[in-house]
């Protein structure tokens, strides 16, 4: 006699594909959509969602955290500086005090905690899943383009997948250093990146969390997208600036969002 409940292949195979459909579909149209789930855009979603925004992370890899899971140099370590311990204890993450004001935690117990927060906030995940270009309506970003990640790294000459689109009243870009869904506004002469530059810690973080907000209608950066927007130093593996950088960005998008409000 077994344990489990009786089921066929076909029902868990249905039970999958009919429960992402139907979340796929309640997410075509949203409030906010964040690209990258790295420790800024999950900060952002944990944020927004628990404002009652409806919100959707789009992440390229089957995993979410970014550097915040790895660490650095593979060391699965990460470090923040003081006064971003607070969101350490917000968030229940163990860490310890390495020297005055530097604090050392294990990534892949902090960015589990993230994830966590963010999902239970009521965050959806869109994994594997590549943004390659922005919905522009009346000169203001009003979605994006996604396709499968896998399609893009296929040769040209063997694949013709057209992309979708999904509609929201703000984006914003949490990609890291590619900064890709500004890059597209780029490519188009809409805006100019200026590059991230050279490691340089103590001005990286002011400056990201300086520098985040929206960079043109519709679109907010956030975390190392601001870098590249506005040629800041990199920062490596120390996290206190791309989390409080996440929860500017939401209070950005919370800000714009009460103010359409209002205007409608």
């Amino acid at each position: 006699m077994s344990i489990f409940k009786a089921s066929s292949e076909a029902q868990v195979t249905r039970a999958i594909t009919e429960e992402f459909l139907n979340s796929f579909k309640e997410y075509i149209t949203c409030d906010v959509i964040i690209v990258g789930g790295g420790p800024s855009g999950l900060m952002a979603a944990r944020e927004l969602a628990k404002n009652n925004v409806k919100v959707l992370v789009v992440e390229a890899n089957n995993y979410l955290g970014g550097g915040f899971w790895i660490g650095g140099y593979l060391m699965n370590k990460l470090t923040v500086r003081s006064p971003a311990e607070k969101f350490l204890d917000e968030l229940q993450i163990p860490y310890k005090e390495y020297e005055e004001g530097l604090f050392v935690a294990d990534g892949p117990h902090a960015c589990s905690k993230l994830i966590a927060a963010a999902c239970d906030a009521g965050a959806k995940i869109l994994n594997m899943t590549k943004v390659d270009d922005v919905v522009l309506k009346n000169k203001k970003v009003s979605g994006v383009v996604i396709n499968w990640t896998p399609v893009s790294a296929l040769p040209k000459s063997i694949t013709c997948v057209d992309p979708v689109a999904l509609e929201s009243k703000l984006v914003i870009d949490a990609t890291g250093h590619d900064a890709c869904v500004a890059a597209s506004l780029e490519k188009r002469g809409i805006i100019k990146l200026q590059g991230f530059g050279a490691m340089d810690v103590m001005t990286s973080e002011d400056g990201v969390v300086l520098k985040t907000g929206e960079v043109y209608p519709g679109l907010i950066v956030t975390g190392m997208a601001v870098s590249t927007v506005y040629g800041i130093p990199r920062m490596g593996p120390t996290f206190g600036g791309m989390l409080l950088s996440g929860r500017k960005a939401a209070e950005t998008a919370l800000h714009i969002l009460v103010g359409d409000a209002i205007k409608v």
